[in-house]
């Protein structure tokens, strides 16, 4: 007899996408909402033999640690500056483009700000322009690039080029490197492209610097917009161009717009709204027997104790707790469940001052 648990797994368990790869984001891009299944009471769940109800949990597992983006007001702003900045995209010719920077502290969603944007600007792009380029080429509307801890002039082209798939990446001198990513860029008419943790790149090294003026040049032969993901990027002179530069003679200053992305507060009245709609967004999604409107959002003050309003911290806690709601039998978040639950260090920490 079919297992229609371990079918849902099969098909829309837990996906991995590499990002940083030509193949990995178009998974991204063109993966669909995972199918609802109906939730079981209690006496139903009884009623399962051991490995489909083994199966359902596992079910239970995924749907409830993949949530849909939740269009947060840090999610809304910096998707509406996004969008300002990308007006100048429409400019004709060598015109330089703006770029965006979302500098925050980590556990903030930055990643999630820019990757949700950037895939809804390629599903757009690709239903307005087609998915080839006039000159036959596949259309790659977006590059995504995570960068990597001491990363050199080198190595970002040949990040780039392994996003395209290029096969030179590892086998070009380096001064070819540069002229074949920006060959990849034009003529796949790439229009956005997110570089991630960039706050990697040391500005105030040689290195830095040169990666600061290679960025700039990308920017100045390319149609394309930046979005600069990074922690503490104004810190690291990024503005500045590194190495004591002026910063009222930065050619990048002058260029990105900076979005700070804030953590949730309690201090104020929206803040307040924002949590308890963050919490019952999470609420309406969870498969629990014993569910009921109102049990995260009743918690709300304890919960935002335990996370200090940033993102990463919440939904860490949403896995764990339901999984230990699942595991305990007790099928409903509650004060001791949340209460038993361990989460990142930066959280626990805070916490414990309190």
């Amino acid at each position: 007899m079919s297992n229609p648990y371990a079918d849902w797994l099969r098909q829309h368990g837990t996906k991995h996408f590499n990002l940083g790869t030509k193949a990995g984001w178009i998974d991204f891009v063109n993966t669909g909402i995972r199918p609802d299944f109906r939730t079981l009471t209690m006496d139903e769940m009884r009623g399962l033999d051991p490995e489909t109800l083994e199966d359902y949990n596992q079910a239970r597992n995924v749907w409830n640690s993949n949530p849909a983006t939740v269009k947060t007001p840090q999610l809304k702003n910096a998707h509406d500056l996004i969008d300002q900045v990308m007006a100048s995209s429409h400019r004709d010719g060598s015109s330089v483009r703006g770029a965006v920077a979302l500098d925050a502290l980590p556990g903030l969603g930055k990643t999630t700000i820019a990757s949700s944007y950037a895939r809804h600007f390629d599903q757009q792009q690709r239903r307005r322009y087609g998915h080839t380029t006039a000159d036959g080429n596949p259309r790659l509307p977006v590059a995504f690039i995570p960068l990597s801890a001491g990363m050199t002039l080198k190595q970002l082209n040949q990040k780039i080029l392994r996003f395209y798939d290029h096969p030179a990446a590892t086998r070009t001198s380096k001064a070819e490197l540069g002229t074949l990513a920006m060959d990849c860029i034009h003529s796949t008419e790439t229009r956005l492209i997110v570089l991630d943790d960039l706050h990697f790149i040391n500005f105030n090294h040689r290195t830095g610097v040169e990666v600061s003026n290679h960025l700039k040049w990308l920017a100045n032969e390319s149609a394309a917009t930046f979005i600069h993901v990074g922690v503490g990027l104004s810190r690291k002179k990024f503005f500045d161009e590194g190495l004591g530069g002026d910063p009222s003679l930065s050619q990048t200053s002058r260029r990105t717009t900076s979005c700070p992305v804030a953590p949730f507060t309690l201090s104020t009245e929206s803040g307040n709204r924002a949590w308890q709609r963050l919490l019952s967004s999470f609420e309406s999604h969870l498969k629990l027997a014993n569910n009921t409107e109102g049990t995260l959002t009743g918690l709300g003050d304890y919960l935002f104790e335990r996370t200090q309003g940033h993102i990463a911290s919440v939904t860490n806690l949403m896995d764990r707790a339901c999984a230990a709601a699942i595991t305990t039998g007790t099928e409903t978040i509650t004060y001791d469940i949340v209460k038993k639950v361990v989460i990142d260090n930066a959280a626990e920490t805070a916490s414990s001052r309190r």
